[in-house]
């Protein structure tokens, strides 16, 4: 991209940014408001050039510059400027002073503030306009803008008659005076005092986010009343010059900086009117400084709410601050419920099954036998054949065990810390219960991670304390030592590095549950008594395939050669990796362990051959058993286009009537498949209300050299690719 379309987003997110979205079209909407008034809207683009351009002289990151974070202060400052002070050379320096110190100011809040993981918001320009303010009572040269006062007369000299007619004709459309001021308490945010720019901004909110939309009337309403309670003075004019705190606060909190939910909203009407009480005492406060109190209240409010948040125990209250802020409250909701329903049990290490090939568990959490109160979360591990018994012949002696000799094999990465070889294994049927553990294998994976292995055969053991393990490495073999009438690996993980340590509840990671019916392929799971599970063998074609490493390129020729698409891995500033069509721009964003795939997020064009990658590969596992199928869903705004998400969108966080499943299917046989190429099938399917609107079906070839072919079919669509080598 060059420096002019760089510079160009990076202006009209400033604007979006103001109302906290990142959306282009919104931003040329906002501008065009600031240009109303033709010396403010000037004002205020020269202050976010400043700001933008200094930003990227300094050599701060490119993806803030662009998303306008150092920029929206900056048109804040410009645009107040505009609005006090008369046009003229003298305040074009200030305005390009400002425009500096701003972004200064934002970067320095960005440290404070953002080292609580907390959002400056506007104090950067609540601060910076202050001290200009303040400062200005001494720039004799610099004269107050009369513009203002004669609104009309400087409407005249621009458009005569006419011009002063419509602008007149607005302000006094026959509203209800609380419909007035809240589309005047939205036009303030710009300082405008005018009916048609609020109708903008609330249109432009309509638009682009119907969540917002909602929250903004709602925390203006709540205001109102709160105001009509307490019997607090109030006029049109007054009030929309602080109403836009009431209304930035609901949409703050009610659905960008909180994921929007029933508890969300009802957080809104619990904050605005604390808000209402700042409002009031501050304008008390500033009264005396002959400061205006502008956003101050809502960024108070705002951070004090968010930081009382982080010193939670439990969130009861269901509000879940979002990580992935994508400027959107319908966005961050469907992709907060996306990434929760796939990842939100997820483990900080990936903990694996302790063994190889299937295995039954005997006895799971809260078991029937020694799993109890501060052990209960446990598990008991044997081998079972087709009849579901544990042995063969009469079950007399060790080796009849199925088990019995087995590898145990380390379940993740780590350190040895504790090692017992040298109990003796028990006969069949007698326990020992003075060393209850028996030989017991202790790991340390992280910090109040470690992971035990016991009831391990004599002089199994091949590691001793110190020793590196890393996953799959063979540690010892299964025994019937300690507490153990029968052969069984016994598997637990805790907090600290003791035997006998007190359990944690910490799930298992890429698990493979099978029944009598299906296999399933569970990324996070506590296996229960009677499930069968295995760790899947990688597949090294699979991992050929989809192994997505950084740099590496692909190139498609798609529908017989007429078109051909480039693709790369890429790494972004904050180490998010996506492919990226260097054809359209498009990326798709994924995440990727030693054992799965999982996209996550699309941005570009929906007619791209990677869009219909992404939806096909949403979720792949690079191991496999006969007749796997693997299911996933996808975030709404993702499967549907936003027109469809229309009326899904008002309802989102109160009840959902549509969903777009993933299923993905394998061969019938997992044998090794080296020299043979072969297909992964599957279907992305949408629902509406339980009524299924349309299937796409796609499928994989693959051989051992990665991929062969991608195909894709949406109705009366077909998209064939074959992918190029090298």
């Amino acid at each position: 991209m060059n420096k002019a379309a760089f510079f160009g987003q990076a202006v009209l997110r400033s604007y979006a940014q103001v109302m906290f979205s990142d959306n282009l079209w919104f931003g040329g909407i906002l501008l065009g408001i600031t240009f109303i008034d033709w010396y403010v809207g000037l004002a205020g683009l020269v202050a976010v050039l400043v700001a933008l351009i200094s930003s990227d002289l300094l050599g701060l990151a490119d993806a803030k510059i662009q998303e306008g974070h150092y920029g929206f202060n900056a048109l804040l400052v410009g645009i107040g400027l505009g609005i006090y002070f008369e046009p003229g050379l003298l305040l074009l320096m200030i305005i390009v002073v400002s425009g500096v110190l701003t972004a200064f100011v934002s970067v320095s809040f960005e440290g404070i503030i953002g080292k609580y993981g907390l959002p400056y918001l506007s104090l950067p320009f609540i601060i910076t306009f202050w001290m200009l303010m303040l400062a200005s009572r001494g720039f004799v040269a610099l004269g107050l803008n009369p513009r203002g006062i004669y609104v009309l007369n400087e409407l005249y000299v621009l458009g005569g008659h006419t011009l002063v007619k419509w602008y007149q004709a607005w302000n006094e459309l026959p509203l209800l005076s609380s419909v007035r001021t809240y589309f005047l308490s939205l036009s303030a945010i710009f300082f405008q005092h005018h009916i048609l720019a609020g109708m903008l901004v609330s249109i432009g909110l309509l638009i682009f986010s119907r969540i917002a939309f909602v929250l903004s009337w709602l925390g203006f309403y709540v205001a109102y009343l709160f105001y009509l309670l307490l019997g607090i003075p109030f006029t049109e004019t007054t009030f929309s010059y602080v109403g836009f705190n009431y209304i930035l606060t609901s949409v703050a909190l009610g659905g960008f900086l909180i994921i929007p939910n029933r508890q969300s909203f009802m957080a809104v009407i619990m904050v605005v009117p604390i808000v209402v009480i700042l409002t009031v005492a501050l304008q008390e406060i500033l009264a005396y400084l002959q400061l205006p109190v502008h956003a101050f209240p809502f960024n108070v409010a705002t951070l004090t709410f968010l930081y009382v948040l982080k010193f939670r125990v439990d969130n009861r209250a269901k509000l879940f601050t979002w990580f992935w802020q994508q400027n959107a409250p319908e966005k961050n909701l469907y992709n907060f419920l996306s990434y929760n329903e796939r990842f939100g049990n997820e483990s900080p290490v990936p903990i694996r099954l302790p063994f190889f090939g299937e295995w039954t568990v005997t006895q799971g959490h809260n078991g029937a036998y020694t799993h109890k109160d501060e052990w209960r979360h446990a598990w008991d591990f044997e081998i079972t054949d087709e009849q579901g018994k544990t042995y063969t012949r009469e079950g007399d002696v060790h080796e009849d065990y199925y088990c019995f000799g087995k590898s145990a094999v380390a379940p993740a990465d780590g350190i040895v810390e504790e090692v017992i070889d040298d109990v003796e294994d028990n006969p069949i049927g007698e326990r020992n219960l003075e060393q209850n553990w028996g030989n017991t294998i202790i790991i340390k994976h992280a910090d109040y991670l470690y992971s035990k292995l016991s009831h391990l055969k004599k002089g199994s053991v091949k590691v001793k304390v110190g020793d590196k393990v890393t996953t799959g490495d063979v540690l010892a073999q299964c025994g019937n030592s300690g507490n153990s009438p029968y052969p069984h690996l016994h598997f637990q993980l805790q907090a600290t590095p003791y035997i006998g340590s007190r359990t944690i509840n910490y799930n298992l990671a890429n698990v493979l549950v099978r029944s009598e019916k299906e296999a399933q392929l569970l990324a996070n799971a506590n296996p229960p008594e009677g499930a069968h599970v295995s760790s899947l063998p990688v597949q090294p074609e699979l991992k050929e395939a989809f192994g997505f490493t950084v740099g590496r390129l692909m190139e498609w020729s798609v529908n017989g050669g007429t078109d051909t698409v480039q693709w790369e891995v890429k790494r972004d500033y904050f180490m998010n990796r996506y492919i990226e069509c260097l054809t359209t721009g498009a990326r798709a964003y994924f995440r990727a362990d030693d054992a799965m795939l999982h996209f996550l997020y699309f941005t570009g064009n929906r007619n791209s051959l990677l869009y219909r990658f992404y939806l096909s590969a949403f979720q792949v596992s690079y191991g496999f058993s006969n007749s796997l199928v693997l299911k996933d869903s996808f975030p709404l705004n993702m499967a549907f286009g936003s027109r469809a998400l229309v009326w899904q969108d008002f309802l989102a966080p109160f009840v959902r009537f549509m969903r777009a499943d993933y299923e993905l299917h394998y061969p019938a046989q997992s044998r090794k498949l080296m020299d043979h190429e072969f297909s992964l099938n599957g279907t992305v399917t949408r629902w509406v209300f339980n009524r299924q609107q349309r299937a796409c079906k796609f499928r994989f070839m693959v051989d051992a050299g990665g991929f062969v072919s991608f195909r894709f079919e949406s109705g009366n669509q077909l998209i064939e690719a074959l992918c190029k080598r090298n």
